[in-house]
């Protein structure tokens, strides 16, 4: 991944290894060494001349130490995050609670995977009032940052986890504000799982034009309301191991050097076939439903 892609953090540079120059001012990762650990330092820097005598803390205890403290984030299913995206957390955190009222926030997405490789943070925020574009200019316009944000009820959220896979996917791994366990029936909803599924096909219809991460993106949406349809967990690790199993390895397909013929082949397969699951079962809950109503009609008139 180029530089260049990588946010803009307050006029800060990124440089090799994640080390940050600023206001003469450097933090950088340890490595491991053979004999000693060490940390790289960029060779343009300012001051820090070889032999001068440095101090050396944690980053943790430096960048908003007090704010990070108070945060006190809960992690689900998150093994790493690097510190300064710990920061950024606490500057949106602090964004949010300014902006609006609410019960919880939860940061979901590509922005927790190692590295900066992420376009927007997703944000789900549990409230009761709705203002999601007024926050999401406020995040942009202080840290230069572009976020995705759904702001729902918790009613909403528990209806969600109950029908629609894609949120039992972003809540198996996300940073809570506060700690939250939902204890949720499955319930399959084909008519959900129908427009989901609809998105999906794009990759069929578009595979020379689609990037590596989009068709892996939407595979992933494949196999997660398949892995869903048959009752079967849904977290990033169960649906890119399947997705390995049935297809092809996650990387190939982010790196997007697939042998075409073989992995559309196998594609379609999968797609049709949870296509024709999908419309039997929107044919059994319409079925039901008729039966349903006309039970509850005889019941009215007897």
């Amino acid at each position: 991944m180029g530089f260049k892609n990588i946010p803009k953090l307050n006029n800060q540079k990124l440089y090799k290894h994640y080390v940050i120059l600023r206001n003469m001012e450097i933090v950088g990762r340890i490595s491991k060494g053979s004999r000693m650990d060490q940390i790289y330092l960029p060779k343009n820097r300012e001051n820090f001349n070889v032999g001068s005598y440095v101090s050396i803390k944690t980053l943790e205890i430096d960048l908003t130490e007090q704010k990070i403290k108070q945060l006190k984030p809960y992690f689900y299913n998150i093994n790493y995050i690097e510190p300064i995206k710990l920061q950024i957390i606490s500057q949106i955190t602090e964004i949010i609670n300014k902006s609006i009222e609410n019960e919880n926030i939860l940061i979901t997405g590509s922005f927790l995977e190692q590295g900066f490789n992420f376009k927007d943070i997703d944000i789900i925020i549990i409230s009761e009032k709705n203002n999601e574009k007024q926050i999401e200019k406020a995040i942009e316009d202080k840290i230069k940052i572009k976020t995705h944000i759904i702001i729902i009820d918790n009613k909403t959220l528990l209806k969600g986890l109950s029908t629609d896979p894609l949120y039992q996917m972003m809540l198996s791994r996300c940073i809570a504000k506060k700690r939250f366990i939902y204890k949720t029936k499955h319930e399959i909803n084909y008519k959900i799982l129908d427009l989901h599924l609809l998105k999906s096909k794009l990759l069929i219809d578009n595979f020379d034009i689609l990037n590596g991460n989009e068709k892996y993106n939407l595979t992933r949406n494949l196999i997660t309301i398949s892995l869903y349809s048959s009752n079967r967990k849904v977290t990033k690790e169960s649906v890119d191991k399947e997705i390995k199993k049935q297809l092809a390895d996650t990387e190939e397909i982010k790196q997007n050097i697939l042998n075409k013929t073989d992995f559309i082949r196998k594609y379609k397969a999968l797609y049709d076939k949870l296509f024709e699951k999908i419309m039997e079962g929107i044919k059994k809950e319409n079925k039901d439903k008729t039966n349903n109503k006309n039970a509850s009609k005889q019941k009215s008139i007897n």
